[in-house]
C-alpha cells in the first residue's frame, strides 16, 4: 500500500504545479470562516477526507482516514462534534479502526438510518485475509449507539477480492426506501484482468435479514471496453423511479469518465446506460465526486481536471482545472452536458474540486476545490444561475497554510438551518506537520 490514504493517488496522476499568483483577498467576498476543530492531538483523528452530516441535535459527525488509537499512524476514526453553550464544539472519537477483523482507513462520509445508527465504508480491512495486498480488500460498516454513551461497531460486509466481489469502496452508502443500503467500489468486480488486473469496480446492494446478516449483491461490474466507465469514485443517489446514478473516474468513450445510469428489471438485474462519456474537446475530465438532482430533472457535478484552464500536470501538460457541469435529459433518451465553470489556475479562482455540489433554497450552487484561491491551498466558491444561463462563480473563502486556516479541502458542503456551510479539509489548522496540522472542520458564515 504505497500510502495511507487514496488522497495523493490523484495527487500524482494529476497535480497542480505550485507557484501561484498573490492576490489580495479584498478581491474576494466577505465570508468569515471559523475553525470548530484542528486533528491531529493524542488519539485524534487525522486527515479527514469526507463531508459531514448533522443530526436533529445539531451535533456534527464525520470520519478520519487516520489517526485514532491502532496503528501506527492510526487507521481511522469516527468522530461526533457537539455544539456548547460558550460557541466552543467539543469533539469525541466515536469509534477508532483497525482492531482485529475491523475495517480501516475509512475516506467516505456517514449516513443515519430512522434508528440513529451510523453507515459507511472503510477503503481496506475487513475479514478478506491477504487479499489486496494484505491489508483487506475494505468493509461496509455499521455504528450503533448505546445508552451508556458509547457506540458498537459492527461489520456488515467484508469485500473479497475474488473475481466477482468488488474491492476498495472509496464511497459512501445510500438507502433505498426498503432499507436496502447501495454504494460503489473503485476496483474489483467481473471484468477479470481489466484495469491493471485489479478489476474496474462495482455497484453493489447490501439487503439486510431476518437473522441480522446482510447479504451483498453486485449490480453491475464496470470494463474498460472503451464504452462502459471504470473506477467509480463516488457515490450514488436516486431518481424518483428508483434508479440509480453514479460516475466513474475514467472509461467510457475517451477514457476520461462517464455519468451512468443504472435501472432495475423485474428480474432482479439492473442494466446499465452510460448518459455521458468526458472528454470531448474542451470538456471536463476524471469525475471523482457524485451528483445531485435539481427540481427540473438535471444532473449536476464537477470534473476533477479538463475545461479551458491552465493547470498543468508534472510533465508541463495543459490537463485543465476542472470544471462544474450540468447534464439535461432530452425526449430522445440523450443527455445533452453543458460546461457552467472552468476553474482557471490565475491566482483567483479555484481549481481542482474533488467534491460534489449543494444547491441552497435559491438554487446557488455551492462547493469546494482542492486548490487555487488566493493562496493556493484550495476554496469554497458559489455559483449563481444568471437570466442569460451562464453563472457566475464568486470565491466566498481561500484557505491558507499559515498554521491558523485548514487547506486542501477534498469534501462537498453542508447547510444548517441558518444558512450556515461546514465542511472538513485534510490537512491544517496548526502549524508544524501532521503530528498537529492534521485537518479541520469548518464553518463559513454568509
Amino acid at each position: 500500500m504505497q500510502s495511507k490514504t487514496r488522497l495523493n493517488l490523484f495527487v500524482t496522476a494529476c497535480i497542480v504545479i505550485f507557484g501561484f499568483l498573490t492576490i489580495a483577498v479584498s478581491l474576494f467576498a466577505a465570508s468569515k470562516e471559523k475553525l470548530l476543530h484542528t486533528f491531529g492531538t493524542g488519539k485524534d483523528g487525522a486527515i479527514p477526507a469526507a463531508g459531514l452530516i448533522f443530526d436533529a441535535a445539531g451535533n456534527l459527525y464525520g470520519t478520519t482516514s487516520e489517526g485514532g488509537v491502532y496503528g501506527a499512524y492510526g487507521d481511522g476514526t469516527v468522530f461526533q462534534l457537539s455544539p456548547s453553550a460558550n460557541g466552543n464544539w467539543e469533539e469525541k472519537v466515536l469509534h477508532s479502526f483497525g482492531k482485529g477483523k475491523d475495517g480501516t482507513i475509512p475516506a467516505a462520509g456517514l449516513i443515519f438510518d430512522a434508528a440513529g445508527n451510523l453507515y459507511s465504508t472503510t477503503d481496506f480491512g475487513g475479514a478478506s485475509g491477504t487479499g489486496c495486498g494484505g491489508y483487506g480488500c475494505g468493509t461496509v460498516f455499521q455504528l450503533a449507539p448505546g445508552t451508556n454513551g458509547k457506540w458498537a461497531e459492527r461489520v456488515l460486509h467484508s469485500f473479497q477480492g475474488n473475481g466477482n466481489d468488488g474491492t476498495g469502496p472509496y464511497a459512501g452508502l445510500i438507502f433505498d426506501t426498503a432499507g436496502n443500503l447501495y454504494g460503489t467500489t473503485y476496483y474489483g468486480g467481473a471484468s477479470g484482468t481489466g484495469c491493471g488486473g485489479s478489476g474496474c469496480g462495482t455497484v453493489f446492494q447490501l439487503a439486510p435479514g431476518t437473522n441480522g446478516k446482510w447479504t451483498e449483491k453486485v449490480l453491475h461490474s464496470f470494463k474498460a471496453n472503451g464504452k462502459d466507465g471504470y473506477n467509480p469514485d463516488a457515490s450514488l443517489i436516486f431518481d424518483a423511479a428508483g434508479n440509480l446514478y453514479g460516475t466513474t473516474n475514467a472509461g467510457g468513450a475517451s477514457d476520461y469518465g462517464t455519468v451512468f445510469e443504472l435501472v432495475p428489471g423485474r428480474n432482479g438485474t439492473w442494466t446499465e446506460t452510460v448518459l455521458y462519456s468526458f472528454g470531448q474537446g474542451k470538456d471536463g475530465t476524471g469525475p471523482t465526486a457524485g451528483l445531485i438532482f435539481d427540481t427540473a430533472g438535471n444532473l449536476y457535478g464537477t470534473t476533477s481536471a479538463g475545461g479551458t484552464g491552465q493547470c498543468q500536470d508534472y510533465n508541463g501538460n495543459i490537463i485543465g482545472c476542472g470544471t462544474v457541469f450540468q447534464l439535461t435529459p432530452g425526449t430522445n433518451g440523450k443527455w445533452k452536458e453543458k460546461v457552467l465553470h472552468n476553474f482557471n489556475y490565475n491566482g483567483t479562482d479555484g481549481n481542482v474540486p474533488q467534491a460534489g455540489l449543494t444547491f441552497d433554497l435559491t438554487g446557488n450552487l455551492y462547493g469546494t476545490t482542492q486548490f487555487g484561491g488566493a493562496n493556493g491551498y484550495g476554496s469554497v466558491f458559489q455559483l449563481t444561475p444568471g437570466p442569460n444561463g451562464r453563472w457566475r462563480a464568486k470565491v466566498l473563502h481561500s484557505f491558507n497554510a499559515n498554521g491558523k486556516d485548514g487547506y486542501n479541502p477534498y469534501a462537498s458542503l453542508i447547510f444548517d438551518v441558518a444558512g450556515n456551510l461546514y465542511g472538513t479539509t485534510v490537512y491544517g489548522g496548526g502549524s508544524g506537520g501532521c503530528g498537529t496540522a492534521c485537518g479541520t472542520v469548518f464553518e463559513i458564515m454568509p
